[in-house]
């Protein structure tokens, strides 16, 4: 017996002595950092279309409160804590509540919609990030070139003594329900879209006005030069688990169509996406912005796209277009009520 006391009281001594040189060198080590939702990283494999590549099949969401750009207040502040992504969120979503109604008749009635219409999400991305533009660093649009600069200015001098609704043509191709362009951000509502895989070919629908990218992934190159079209001429192909989608001619209407997704872009627009599925719920979806005659660098955009349950129903914007009708007619109405005012005057 009292062999196997020393032996045991051996075997806890040599223990006690390993705990301890383990708490020690424990505490010369470093504090580990802490888990932050901007750094963590899983290894998770994507499931496969018959073909072998990743399955990103599906109905997607890119509702966010995260801005755009960087709010200025912030600085160069990147990422939120979980608390003030919290708080960030909380404030973003009772600014944009519109069932706070204005006490005025004629603004209540301009807001046409109440909170029912609206899905504007109720969060920040996962990322905790600031902005949805990830670089440059500053979350901002760049500076545009000269040569932008003078592009605006001639924009605006040539709407200068043109009211705002002289004709149809005056009103942006969103509300004329044309087009909202391609790449689209997170706006009030309609922010879903759907994923549709073939062999040597991906379709991605945008549920608002419908809109729908048919790209080869065959190599086939882009459309020539001199055809312009208003979600731009799309070609992809695979870089491992990333679906990369290669977007150029995007038309003379670039303004109207890119104003969306790229900051009012030149005709010389580029756009690089990358799509890629990294859990069973998200793709990780960015896009760079590159056109080097409106912008003084190239910037890149980081929405995480959310699995959402569907399905999606027609977003029909026409409708036969009576509120343009209307909003002209209402105009000319105002102008003619003006006009007699000032002739009794």
């Amino acid at each position: 017996m009292t062999n196997r006391f020393l032996a045991s009281s051996s075997i806890l001594a040599v223990m006690a002595a390993v705990l301890l040189a383990q708490a020690f060198v424990a505490a010369q080590a470093p504090p580990a950092a802490a888990p932050n939702a901007a750094t963590k990283t899983k290894t998770w494999t994507p499931p496969r279309t018959a073909d072998g590549h990743p399955d990103l099949e599906g109905i997607w969401s890119n509702a966010t409160v995260t801005p755009l750009e960087r709010p200025r207040e912030l600085g160069d502040k990147q990422f939120f804590t979980e608390k003030e992504a919290t708080e960030f969120a909380k404030k973003a979503v009772q600014s944009n509540d519109a069932d706070n109604r204005p006490t005025d008749a004629v603004a209540d009635v301009a807001l046409a919609y109440n909170n029912t219409w609206y899905d504007r999400g109720n969060k920040v991305v996962p990322t905790l990030r600031t902005s949805l533009i990830v670089d440059p660093p500053d979350g901002r649009i760049p500076p545009l070139t000269p040569e932008g600069q003078k592009r605006l200015a001639a924009r605006q001098e040539a709407r200068r003594g043109r009211g705002p609704a002289d004709s149809y043509v005056d009103r942006n191709l969103s509300e004329r329900c044309v087009t909202r362009g391609a790449p689209k951000i997170p706006s009030a509502y309609n922010n879903n879209f759907q994923i549709v895989q073939a062999p040597g070919t991906v379709a991605i629908m945008q549920e608002m006005d419908h809109e729908t990218r048919i790209i080869p992934l065959d190599g086939t190159p882009h459309v020539g030069k001199n055809i312009g079209l208003w979600l731009g001429d799309s070609r992809g192909h695979w870089e491992g688990d990333t679906l990369v989608v290669d977007t150029t001619n995007y038309g003379n209407q670039i303004v109207d169509t890119t104003i969306n997704c790229c900051g009012g872009a030149g005709a010389n627009l580029h756009v690089v996406e990358r799509f890629k599925r990294i859990d069973p719920n998200t793709i990780d979806y960015q896009y760079t912005v590159d056109d080097p005659t409106t912008f003084t660098r190239p910037w890149t955009v980081a929405i995480p796209l959310t699995k959402a349950p569907g399905p999606i129903y027609e977003y029909a914007c026409h409708e036969g277009n009576y509120g343009l009708a209307n909003l002209l007619m209402g105009t000319r109405v105002e102008e003619k009520a003006a006009a007699a005012k000032k002739g009794t005057n």
